[in-house]
């Protein structure tokens, strides 16, 4: 909220996405890679083999070419985006592992001399020289995987940094040691994917069979432990960010399930390059490439999605709010910007006075500084269609905003602002809606009146609040209704017409009776 807003039509998440993807696609290719490559040499000049170390050389100029210029420049990109669209995110991170970041920049810049030694090398340098070359660059790609791995894990689960604020507290946070063996495992068969690439173009039938076998062993075994790495994983997440990412927005788990079909897509068509070998087309080495990408950023989808609403967890919110007010951190809490207002808190905003007649244009400066770092009016993740599709009116927009912390299980923050600025943002919310929303009032099916105003927050089970709390009479039921607070003192104070209330109890009371858990609800009995 403190910092000038890079305003990305299209939307800043999917930029973010789309840039650093096919960075740790590279990245963790630029530590397997190293790996392979002195492994492979090893392996070559033990047997004499000359043609596998002519292969080799021309491996390793593909290899230097993907990871230090396309890998440098993407690895810029990610700094040049998440500078420009989550500011106060990246100035967290570099001031609370200031010194990580030093030590992983002394490791990138050894490593990438190492490499550049190592292409140069080939013809000019003693066999021994040059595999040293080789091992002291995969030990500072791996060195450099270490460090920012704990950094990137820091921010799905900081662990009790949060309330010590100590460096290796936050360092080795919760995820560190099974995302490191999980990326490392990624690492691995992302060196033989590639080298299927390279292999799949050699002219010789007989050195091609060579290389795809070795290539797709180092392949099949780093995706054979990948499941048992990723339940690890999942495992040290904490069971309330878990359980956020399977609600009612269940992002993380649908990508999750993208990543396993994708993983086994790999895995099969792996095994596959071992059938003929000889005959691998390079188009079926790209086809391994792509499902591998697709797998990786399904991946890292599931890893970001897990962690809304936060960039930092339980500490910063993409919005550049802080959860809480700690002392020494600067910025603004939530409950701070909420009582004094984000027109006053806002330091990078155009309007600061709100009247009548200027609602939408300061709701806005609102959505730009506490939606867009994760919304679009009308792209991706876009609240025109979203809103649109639930036919809300202003009122009811309004009504929203002041629950936004409880919908899809939590994966939003709260609205940080006045009453008058949830207001205002209601307003322009309503303006950029493609249709009107005023036929909300007519909708009288019970499906379609919880799909509309219960359906953001409440999951049709048991455990689900409106459904323990909610009396199964249908007259008690409705009364409640006319009062969502006492209900749940937080619920907003939606105000459904006396044609949707029976509708709405009346469908309830079907799924409790279908699903066998209505009779214990209160005030049924």
């Amino acid at each position: 909220m403190n910092y000038p807003v890079w305003d990305v039509s299209f939307g800043a998440g999917l930029l973010i996405a789309l840039v650093a993807i096919l960075h740790v696609f590279v990245s963790h290719f630029a530590v397997g890679g190293g790996l392979f490559l002195v492994v492979t040499e090893r392996r070559a000049r033990r047997r004499n083999d000359a043609a596998l170390l002519a292969w080799l050389k021309k491996h390793t100029k593909f290899f230097v070419l993907v990871t230090v210029v396309f890998g440098a420049i993407s690895g810029v990109g990610i700094w040049f985006t998440i500078g420009l669209i989550s500011p106060t995110a990246t100035s967290d991170l570099i001031h609370i592992f200031v010194w990580g970041w030093a030590i992983e920049w002394v490791f990138f810049f050894i490593e990438i001399t190492a490499a550049l030694l190592y292409l140069y090398g080939w013809d000019k340098l003693d066999a021994k020289t040059h595999e040293w070359y080789g091992w002291i660059y995969f030990i500072n790609a791996y060195l450099s995987l270490v460090v920012i791995n704990g950094i990137v894990a820091f921010m799905l689960t900081s662990g009790s940094w949060v309330r010590n604020h100590e460096f290796w507290r936050g360092f080795f946070n919760p995820t560190y040691f099974p995302s490191l063996a999980f990326r490392t495992a990624i690492a691995l068969a992302l060196a033989g994917i590639y080298a299927l690439v390279t292999a799949s173009v050699e002219k010789d039938a007989a050195l091609k069979a060579r290389l795809v076998r070795w290539s797709a062993w180092w392949t099949i075994p780093s995706l054979a432990v990948l499941p048992a790495l990723g339940w690890w994983y999942i495992r040290r997440i904490p069971h309330d960010l878990w359980a956020s990412a399977r609600g009612p927005m269940p992002t993380a788990t649908a990508y999750a399930g993208h990543a396993v079909i994708l993983l086994a897509v790999v895995f099969v068509l792996a095994l596959l390059t071992l059938v003929r070998p000889g005959r691998m087309h390079v188009s079926f080495s790209l086809l391994v490439l792509l499902a591998a990408l697709g797998a990786m950023g399904s991946f890292e989808f599931v890893r970001e999605s897990v962690r809304k609403p936060f960039v930092i967890s339980n500490y910063l919110y993409a919005n550049s709010l802080y959860s809480a007010a700690i002392p020494g951190d600067g910025g603004f809490s939530v409950d701070e910007v909420s009582s004094a207002g984000v027109l006053k808190s806002a330091k990078w905003i155009r309007v600061r006075t709100l009247t009548a007649t200027n609602q939408a244009d300061v709701g806005r400066e609102i959505f730009r500084v506490e939606c867009a770092s994760c919304h679009t009016a009308d792209a991706y993740r876009g609240l025109n269609r979203y809103i649109a599709l639930r036919q809300w009116d202003q009122n009811k927009i309004q009504a929203m905003l002041g629950g936004l912390e409880f919908m899809h299980n939590g994966v939003m923050p709260a609205f940080a602002g006045t009453d008058a600025e949830r207001g205002a943002l209601a307003a322009y919310l309503t303006s950029i809606q493609p249709i009107s929303a005023q036929a909300a009032a007519a909708a009288t099916d019970g499906a379609t009146v919880f799909a509309q105003n219960c359906s953001m927050c409440h999951q049709v089970k048991a455990s689900d609040s409106l459904f323990q709390n909610l009396p199964v009479d249908p007259a008690a039921a409705g009364d409640a209704l006319k009062d969502l607070t006492s209900l749940f003192p937080l619920m907003p104070d939606l105000k459904l017409t006396d044609q949707q209330r029976p509708a709405l109890v009346a469908w309830l009371n079907t799924q409790r009776s279908a699903k066998g858990f209505g009779q214990a609800a209160q005030g049924g009995k």
